[in-house]
């Protein structure tokens, strides 16, 4: 989709995973989609793991999404 001629907005969201990074991403696109609509394009901007026990028990991404505005 091209963006000419239009307007986007990008917002920031976290999410996390007990399973991967990957399955992070996908559980916060999911939840985006629920209430943006028009998305265009997903930058993971971070990446961090939540440690217990010197163990990773949770994947944590910083999803910025791109969107664009309503007419």
């Amino acid at each position: 989709m091209s963006l000419d001629g239009q307007v986007a907005r990008e917002t920031q969201i976290i999410a996390a995973s007990a399973k991967s990074f990957d399955d992070a991403v996908q559980v916060g696109f999911k939840r985006a989609s629920r209430t943006l609509r028009g998305i265009t394009g997903i930058k993971v901007g971070d990446w961090r793991c939540k440690v217990e026990n010197g163990t990773i028990v949770e994947y944590r991404v910083t999803l910025n999404v791109v969107f664009v505005l309503e007419t």
